[in-house]
């Protein structure tokens, strides 16, 4: 007897090669590195307390690969948030979303994430706070 060719367990997989992640996947590892910042965590602090390798938990926030429930929940319980919390932004259920916004959004968690970023924010945080203040009027004016 021929196997049925219709069967989904032996279709043929489609092959990821070239494949973009999927936005939500991008938002997410965006947030948890967002977060992980926040906390001022590094990426080998946060990896060693879920177990697994700083090269994953870059992965993870890359979204080159995706994050089980399981280990969203533990991420989010080593940094003491929520799991809801990597997921604030996106648009609810059947909302379309302010696509301009959204990148906007990530635009900004993206930087804030980067090497530059934390620095920035770093000597910022040193600053008198009327220094700071002042050099961000002048950032408005700039831009």
């Amino acid at each position: 007897m021929k196997p049925n060719r219709s069967s989904p367990s032996l279709a043929a997989p489609k092959p990821k090669i070239g494949r973009e992640p999927h936005p939500v996947d991008v938002h997410v590892g965006r947030q948890i590195a967002a977060v992980r910042v926040q906390s001022d965590v590094s990426q080998v602090q946060l990896a060693r307390s879920i177990g697994i390798t700083f090269q994953q938990l870059q992965k993870y926030e890359n979204a080159r690969n995706r994050v089980s429930a399981s280990m969203l929940y533990e991420i989010g319980r080593s940094l003491g948030v929520a799991v809801s919390r990597f997921f604030e932004g996106l648009p609810e259920n059947g909302e379309s979303g302010n696509e301009a916004s959204r990148l906007r959004t990530d635009e900004r968690i993206g930087f804030i994430a980067s090497a530059e970023g934390r620095r920035l924010i770093e000597q910022l945080v040193q600053l008198p706070p009327r220094v700071r203040a002042g050099i961000s009027a002048l950032i408005a004016a700039i831009g």
